[in-house]
């Protein structure tokens, strides 16, 4: 299909508390679980985007080369003013073109939808979002959770080379 990575990650960049977590979560527990464990292969932000590279088209590209995109949905994410520019070509390939299907994270309690952007309203409300559990942070390791096998069963198939 021309793709080069199974998911294309969208999460809050910024310098907070919480963000600490998320950025843990992006660039050590999630490539550990989904390329390690899984044989995934994930596009991230800040790894894959490469210095000196026009961030715009290469953000562009690499989501035109990925098969889904995963969304970590956190306070930050969704508070913001001013989505980010990853967000919004996101949010237009899969809506507008329909050309690729997004997985939203929620990675703390939410609670109401309603700041959201309507875009992103729209996906929740349309196939729901894959919560993350607290508990879940103590193993957060373990690909058999609850949590890692919808993510699992929304990604596409992985062809495993034997």
């Amino acid at each position: 299909d021309g793709k080069i990575y199974d998911a294309y990650i969208i999460y809050p960049k910024s310098h907070t508390n919480e963000a600490g977590f998320v950025e843990h979560f992006v660039y050590q527990v999630m490539p550990d679980i989904l390329e390690n464990k899984c044989g995934y292969k994930l596009c991230i932000y800040g790894r894959d985007i490469y210095p000196g590279e026009d961030t715009a088209s290469g953000i562009e590209k690499r989501m035109q080369k990925s098969r889904r995109l995963i969304i970590l949905l956190t306070h930050q994410l969704i508070n913001c003013k001013e989505p980010a520019y990853d967000q919004h070509i996101a949010l237009y390939n899969a809506l507008i073109q329909n050309d690729i299907k997004v997985i939203l994270l929620e990675m703390e309690t939410i609670g109401s939808y309603e700041k959201l952007q309507e875009s992103l309203s729209f996906i929740i409300k349309k196939q729901g979002t894959i919560k993350w559990k607290e508990q879940q942070s103590v193993h957060p390791q373990s690909i058999n959770s609850k949590f890692w096998k919808q993510v699992r069963y929304h990604m596409p198939l992985t062809l495993k080379s034997s």
